[in-house]
């Protein structure tokens, strides 16, 4: 019998040839793509994955340190054929353009929405005319209601003096260490309630009771983050078998619908009872009745604004506070300014440990701790958007038609073409100008309350908030940080602290006097 003509897969098997192309496309590419180091490799096939993994522990320090070296934007690819790609970005111009001057191009988009689907249909989720329906909705009454302020400001004073100055007094008698994080996060769920629902949970009381609504809102934060780390169709197939963070979400989701529900009915019994409290579910439920012609589910339409505005004043305030102490703990010169500001601003006839709205007014140095703490640590660390039509951003970066934006709120705080050479200190003194009056900076380059139309309305009545608390804990105690080398933000939606923070508390001499 004849050989056979001579063939390449006479002397390589077939497995050989394959490895031997692909490593040779590999090296090409990798070559082509290897700009710096501090940038993430785009291999074949699965685009910058392996980086995404690698570095998936600290991702929200990793996508800074990406922006950093950059010059604030970069595409991520992700694997191909699944539509991964994320443009990335901190550039306050980029971020002016896409909140501010071309808004209508970048909606927060269909994509969203569908990770986000546990927020349903709130403002929080929603564009074009159903956003503009409920802004002037809630605008009406958040906005401009100053008896929905003083009310929301007055419960927030009443129950750090009479809830969580006695249980850290407690526990400074003790002298038992704590996890300052759970606490805060407790009472901001308890003033949270009182606002929106007007009643307190009691989830500060010193037995700590189990409260699982709270519980299941960290839980979903949790599994909202993982999907934004992966490809959609890896979260959906965990989905639809309900393992791993999709389970956890099933079971958040479970539990935050139920006590809803249940807020909502007790509420309805309330209002046929003629009981009145100044609380935005009553408000929200008044106003339904006035528009229920214009909403298809109006139980539904109350349930996803809820659960919106329940993590709005909950999350943000408590990982607020938060930080502040653990970046006060490292600046012991901000401190010694902050007590001497409170010193000077307390108010003779003021004998309460906590101090009243028009007091805290006149207190700059800590208007510019809380916003330098917000910079550094914004609770929201990424806002996402999706582009309608094909545009050109400010930094040059073209963007296609559907094409996913995220803008790293964390990222744009930690860059030196943004901040400066300091970006990383913690300087109050950034926000005070020269004759000693709060800094104006634009909200496209300190995003913590968002910017353009869809800016906070509760951005005054939050500022409000925190100093409250922290002039209370501040003026009455000393706050020590154990072991501050583990604490670090947690990868989630929202960036609470990964190992929580434990302290001791020590009482202040001056508060008694």
């Amino acid at each position: 019998m004849a050989a056979a003509p001579w063939s390449l897969g006479a002397t390589f098997g077939y497995p050989e040839i394959i490895l031997a192309l692909a490593s040779f496309f590999f090296l090409l590419f990798f070559n082509r793509r290897r700009r710096s180091s501090a940038l993430p490799i785009n291999w074949p096939f699965i685009g910058m994955l392996p980086a995404l993994f690698i570095n998936l522990p600290h991702l929200h320090d990793y996508v800074a340190h990406i922006l950093r070296h950059a010059s604030c934007t970069e595409m991520f690819r992700g694997p191909w054929f699944l539509g991964a790609d994320l443009l990335l970005t901190c550039d306050p111009d980029n971020v002016n353009h896409i909140f501010s001057a071309n808004f209508d191009n970048y909606p927060k988009g269909n994509q969203f929405r569908e990770v986000f689907d546990i927020m349903g249909h709130s403002l929080f989720s929603v564009d074009g005319d159903s956003w503009k329906f409920q802004r002037k909705i809630a605008n009406a009454l958040l906005g401009y209601r100053s008896s929905f302020r003083a009310y929301v400001i007055g419960a927030t004073r009443e129950k750090a003096e009479k809830a969580l100055v006695p249980l850290l007094l407690r526990k400074s008698e003790c002298g038992e260490p704590m996890e300052l994080q759970e606490i805060f996060t407790r009472l901001t769920f308890d003033v949270t309630c009182l606002m929106v629902f007007g009643d307190d949970p009691g989830s500060l009381s010193p037995n700590f009771p189990d409260i699982s609504f709270s519980t299941a809102i960290d839980d979903a934060w949790e599994a909202l983050f993982f999907r934004h780390a992966v490809p959609k169709s890896w979260w959906k197939v965990m989905k639809w078998f309900n393992v791993g963070t999709e389970k956890k979400m099933a079971n958040a989701r479970k539990v935050i619908d139920q006590n809803i529900s249940q807020r909502i009915s007790q509420k309805r019994q309330e209002l046929n009872a003629k009981i009145s409290k100044a609380d935005v579910l009553a408000s929200y439920m008044e106003v339904v009745e006035s528009v229920k012609d214009k909403l298809e589910d109006t139980d539904k339409f109350l349930r996803d604004n809820v659960l919106f505005l329940m993590i709005a004043g909950r999350d943000a305030f408590s990982i607020s506070l938060s930080w502040f102490f653990f970046l006060l703990h490292n600046n012991p010169k901000a401190k010694t300014k902050l007590l001497q500001e409170l010193r000077l601003c307390r108010s003779s006839e003021n004998k309460s440990t906590t101090f009243s709205a028009e007091e805290l007014s006149g207190m700059v140095y800590l208007h510019g701790a809380v916003c330098e703490t917000l910079r550094i640590f914004p609770p929201v660390p990424f806002e996402e958007k999706t582009a309608l039509k094909e545009d050109v951003l400010p930094s040059g970066a073209r963007v296609a038609a559907g094409q996913r934006v995220l803008v790293s709120v964390y990222a744009m705080g930690r860059v030196e073409a943004v901040w400066g050479e300091d970006c990383m200190d913690f300087k109050p003194e950034r926000w005070i100008t020269e004759e000693g009056k709060v800094r104006y900076v634009p909200a496209y380059k300190f995003m913590a309350f968002n910017c353009g139309p869809r800016i906070c309305l509760g951005k005054d009545l939050g500022l409000m908030q925190i100093k409250t608390v922290v002039a209370a804990v501040l003026w009455n105690f000393e706050v020590e940080v154990l072991d501050a080398a583990r604490v670090e933000p947690k990868n989630s939606a929202m960036i609470r602290m990964k190992n929580g923070m434990m302290v001791t508390i020590k009482k202040r001499t001056h508060s008694i006097e």
